[in-house]
């Protein structure tokens, strides 16, 4: 036996094959031998394939039974008006573009959304093929009715797939990590540094909070408050750890030189090993209170002489920004886990452009989602237009043509179409390949058998089975082919059926393989890459001019920061909606099997990471400002941001080796003319745009984090900018 014959892959495949053949067979021969209902046969045989093989929900058992029985009610209801549409092929035409668009859109809800829309357009598809017979719309009830309640029981007693003790969920990886992150501030705290097999530890800790590493189940992608907090909070605690992890590349002072920094790191520990007890439900949701307050203890002294009256060293103060800065993410992780699992609304300390998803209800949650995708830029509009359209075009031959079989046309455009035209390219070929095999198996056996339905129904039950426990596994040649000889053999037990049966089914298959390749070719064939390329420039170009527009403000006289606002809240809106989208766009690309990080060409996780360090900047930098920088310290951050902001434009070209830019460096002689209360500002402008310039330098080609912070969906209320979509890495 080959090795690997039973890998996890074909194990799971099987296991759901058992459940959907069980379902979808019961139903249909119940239906169809016992009640002589053949309508109710015919739904009760593809609800389960619908909603158990087309559309790959994720999860375990429990899960998946939940999934389907809230689907229920939208597939009677697109049931309901398919067949109420199906009057003409112009009415059909035009609920296949409407109700295609519609229903594919939802993929931007989440994961578990998405895996259900192929299944939800078949009852569509189902119902509007011709003939037109609203008399039958009850038994096509009662068969999607019958099939569904048989998958959910199926589902959950009939080898339920398990909740894999190896995935833990997000909240405990969360927890996990927010574990160790107060072991290593204690650590610090007690000035332990210089160890690099610690930081590589954190930093792998980070990486499995990607959500490349985490199963779709599991990952927070919807639009609602409990999703955006859960992601919020793993986007900041992978922040901690990477913080953490640098601060362990270099000496630390000891506990006696700098207490303040102490008796900070010691309340970090304390505010992580708290949220991670309140992710596991063993503590209570924690209060932000207390690490606010020693955030603004330390915000008010860290520029202030030691009681000897020694002025902090630069040294010192830049370790002293690397805590705050520790510090700010543990107390975004707390208010993020306080609204995601604690149901919080709002609370004094709550930032509104970061936690802004904290106050409105799911419902304007879901709507943002949607409308923040409504443009031609966003990768999960490109798909459903594209959807639409072929589905549409579809339906209007298999109308014209009076097409006796043209749901399979139909089908074919939903199962065959891929978001580039070399990947449609690729699937249509193997899939009229394995349908013509599949077509003259099916002859063969039409042929042999001729009016012996009993034969059709002992060839049905093994060779369903087969084809939903090969066909996922094997590729789009061995299911088209091994589902051409199911429906062969279903259908012959319908009415009587010939060989020509197979014919009409190759016929079909290849005219919905033709329209899909056309569309693929029409609409938007690059997929997703050229939609990455443009939107990680656009990003970069919106991140340049928001850097400019935070260090202005910082250094120049408040009355003109306060003149210009408006300007830089809209600049920071627009930097995340740019980073929402090309968010997309990426999670995209990588199912189309794009390189990630290493893979050759520009590295697109840089520059969403270089996204995420200058919103996180611009959004703590003016609340740490301590007054008006001197004359020579704003010249140097002038130069350091004009450098900076050049660098950032013509990484948006995406050169090979990417953009290598060295800010100036800090002088020692400008930290020491400044005010007491100014140098710490300096010392954080510095860090900042020093980690900028670093996340440029792999923009062509290296290693890059994947941030995922909750970014803003619509794009357009200022006060409320931040929100995300998914398969990466």
């Amino acid at each position: 036996m080959p090795q690997g014959f039973f890998s996890p892959a074909r194990v799971r495949a099987a296991r759901q094959a058992a459940r959907v053949t069980a379902a979808s067979l019961t139903g249909f021969y119940t239906a169809l031998y016992a009640l002589d209902q053949p309508v109710v046969a015919v739904y009760a045989l593809f609800t389960p394939i619908a909603l158990g093989v087309l559309s790959p929900v994720p999860g375990s058992g429990r899960q998946r039974a939940r999934t389907v029985l809230l689907v229920l009610p939208v597939a009677v209801a697109l049931t309901a008006v398919g067949t109420t549409l199906a009057v003409t092929t112009a009415s059909a035409v035009a609920g296949m573009l409407l109700f295609g668009f519609t229903v594919s859109f939802a993929a931007a809800y989440g994961p578990a959304p998405a895996g259900v829309v192929p299944g939800l357009l078949l009852f569509y598809v189902l119902a509007c093929f011709p003939p037109y017979a609203p008399q039958t719309l009850p038994e096509r009830l009662y068969g999607l009715l019958a099939g569904g309640v048989l998958l959910i029981v199926c589902e959950r007693v009939l080898l339920p797939a398990p909740s894999s003790p190896s995935s833990p969920s997000y909240r405990a990886r969360i927890a996990s990590a927010l574990d160790l992150a107060a072991e290593a501030a204690l650590s610090v705290a007690q000035g332990h540094g210089d160890d690099r097999e610690r930081a590589r530890h954190l930093r792998d800790e980070g990486r499995a909070l990607r959500f490349s590493q985490v199963p779709p189940a599991s990952r927070p992608t919807g639009a609602g408050r409990t999703a955006r907090g859960l992601a919020h909070a793993g986007s900041a605690t992978r922040r901690v750890l990477d913080q953490l992890a640098r601060m362990f590349e270099k000496p630390a002072p000891q506990p006696g030189d700098d207490p303040h920094c102490a008796t900070l790191l010691r309340e970090v520990a304390a505010a992580c090993a708290a949220t991670a007890g309140a992710l596991r439900g063993t503590r209570a949701v924690p209060g932000q209170e207390m690490l606010e307050e020693e955030v603004a203890d330390f915000v008010a002294v860290r520029g202030r002489p030691s009681e000897d009256g020694a002025e902090a060293s630069p040294r010192l103060l830049r370790h002293r920004t690397d805590v705050l800065t520790v510090a700010a993410s543990a107390l975004t992780v707390q208010t993020a886990v306080t609204v995601a699992i604690g149901g919080r609304r709002s609370s004094p300390g709550m930032p509104h452009d970061q936690f802004w998803y904290a106050e409105p209800s799911t419902p304007r949650l879901l709507t943002l989602r949607l409308t923040g995708n409504l443009t031609l830029r966003s990768v999960l509009f490109q798909n459903a237009v594209r959807t639409a359209l072929g589905l549409g075009a579809a339906r209007l031959v298999a109308g014209t043509l009076d097409l006796s079989h043209g749901f399979w046309v139909l089908l074919a455009v939903l199962t065959l179409g891929r978001t580039t035209a070399g990947a449609t390219w690729s699937t249509v070929r193997s899939a009229a390949v394995g349908t013509l095999l599949g077509a003259l198996a099916a002859g063969a056996l039409l042929f042999g058998a001729g009016g012996a339905t009993v034969v059709y129904a002992v060839v049905l039950v093994p060779a369903t089975f087969v084809a939903f426990a090969v066909g996922p596994i094997a590729g789009p040649a061995w299911a088209q082919g091994l589902f051409t000889l199911v429906v062969s053999a279903a259908f012959s037990q319908l009415t009587p059926a010939t060989w020509r049966l197979a014919e009409v089914r190759l016929l079909d298959v290849l005219t919905g393989c033709t329209i899909g390749l056309l569309c693929g070719v029409l609409a938007w064939p690059a997929g997703a890459r050229a939609e990455l390329r443009r939107s990680a420039a656009e990003l970069l170009r919106a991140v340049a001019r928001l850097v400019a527009l935070t260090i202005a403000d910082l250094v120049d006289a408040p009355d003109e920061a306060r003149a210009r606002r408006d300007v830089t809240e809209e600049a920071l809106r627009l930097a995340r909606h740019r980073l929402r989208i090309a968010e997309g766009a990426y999670a995209q690309y990588r199912t189309e099997g794009g390189r990630g990080p290493g893979g050759g060409g520009p590295d697109w996780l840089a520059a969403l990471n270089c996204g995420s360090h200058a919103m996180a900047g611009a959004h703590w930098l003016p609340r740490l400002d301590h007054g008006p920088a001197p004359p020579d310290a704003v010249r140097w951050a002038r130069e350091s941001v004009a450098r900076l902001t050049t660098a950032l434009e013509r990484a948006a070209t995406f050169p090979p080796g990417g953009v290598h830019v060295r800010t100036p460096p800090l002088p020692t002689e400008v930290i020491s003319n400044a005010p007491p209360l100014v140098r710490p500002s300096l010392v954080d402008i510095d860090g900042w745009l020093r980690n900028l310039a670093a996340d440029l330098a792999t923009v062509g080609g290296g290693d890059a984090d994947e941030p995922w912070p909750p970014v803003r969906d619509d794009g357009r209320d200022t006060r409320r900018t931040q929100g995300r979509s998914r398969d990466l890495r």
